[in-house]
């Protein structure tokens, strides 16, 4: 079990819900705050951002591999720099962001891309910090983080075996074993296809930690289906209107979307519960209307019970049906009703 501020995450809970900002605030500070106000609405558990400025993450430069040319990415036609640029959130908004997110109850932290912002967000007490999937294997970056003794996810995406081992192992070198995986596809948007949920149990045995999943997929189901095969924490992207537009609308949910989000999940986890056979409690009273053996005909004692004259019918209060065959040819004892349930005390 892992806590992250009061939140306690582990399978005794339902699963830990983070809405993620990324950059649908469009460089609105405004948007932003009412973007944490639609999270919290929506009855998420927590809040987070993306620490960096296009200057830490990467180069000022607009041709060759920092040009995004391929037709199938989502930001085709933009520089790495000028992406970031319009998809940072600036540090100064930090503070109100997190503030906003306390007063609304909301736990809200980060997911830093480099030493100094894990920096800054020490200035700012954040509760726990994420690892996003492109950066799981910055073996520095992960010691830092790991370093401040705080909670920790970080995202699995395009990582082998062998380097979420290295990632894992760095970070618990370190003392800090508050370690949480999330089973993650690195395309934007994913399709359920290339979702491979299956890792997720997998995982867990592989690295006995929590795992959880980082779901760029449509709707929900895919969620769903992941809390079932024991996924503790699901992350989201989130904005106010895919048709507001912003450098992640495309494959963020809306609010009601997000609210069915919360909804769904905690419903899945209910419905784990515990290996179960026989009746619940709550089963106990449909019983009566299981089928059982009744009198089909008004009988007078030493009538024979045949075919025509005995049913198999609901509701269950006459013998078993599995005796059918046994008290066929028997007499009745005394006279009786139809509808009178089978017994073996009418039976001579």
């Amino acid at each position: 079990m892992i806590k992250i501020g009061h939140k306690e995450i582990g399978s005794h809970t339902k699963p830990f819900i983070i809405a993620e900002m990324s950059g649908n605030h469009n460089q609105s500070l405004d948007r932003a705050l009412r973007l944490v106000e639609l999270a919290a609405k929506a009855g998420v558990d927590a809040l987070k951002l993306q620490t960096y400025t296009p200057d830490t993450i990467t180069l000022d430069v607009h041709s060759g591999e920092f040009f995004i040319e391929d037709d199938q990415n989502l930001w085709k036609g933009n520089s790495l720099y000028n992406l970031y640029k319009e998809a940072h959130t600036p540090w100064e908004w930090h503070k109100a962001i997190f503030d906003k997110a306390t007063e609304l109850g909301l736990l809200a932290f980060s997911s830093p891309f480099d030493e100094t912002a894990v920096d800054f967000l020490e200035t700012l007490n954040v509760p726990a910090y994420k690892i996003a999937s492109f950066e799981n294997v910055d073996i520095p970056l992960i010691r830092k983080v790991a370093r401040t003794g705080k909670p920790t996810i970080i995202s699995t995406g395009m990582a082998t075996v062998a380097e979420l081992d290295e990632a894992v192992k760095t970070f618990r070198k370190e003392g800090n074993n508050q370690l949480i995986l999330l089973k993650c596809t690195s395309t934007y948007p994913a399709t359920p296809l290339n979702s491979n949920l299956a890792t997720i149990p997998h995982m867990r045995e592989l690295f006995g930690t929590e795992i959880g999943l980082s779901d760029h997929t449509m709707g929900v189901g895919v969620s769903v289906a992941a809390v079932t095969l024991g996924a503790t924490v699901i992350e989201k992207h989130f904005t106010t209107a895919r048709a507001d537009g912003g450098v992640d609308s495309a494959f963020s949910m809306e609010p009601h979307e997000l609210k069915m989000l919360v909804e769904e999940t905690e419903r899945a986890w209910q419905s784990l519960g515990h290996i179960q056979y026989g009746p619940t409690d709550a089963e106990k009273d449909s019983i009566k209307f299981r089928r059982s053996l009744y009198i089909g005909d008004d009988l007078k004692a030493g009538d024979i019970l045949t075919k025509d004259n005995l049913r198999n019918v609901r509701p269950g209060l006459g013998l078993p049906t599995k005796y059918y065959d046994l008290v066929l040819g028997k007499e009745i004892k005394h006279d009786v009703k139809k509808g009178t349930p089978l017994s073996w005390e009418l039976l001579i």
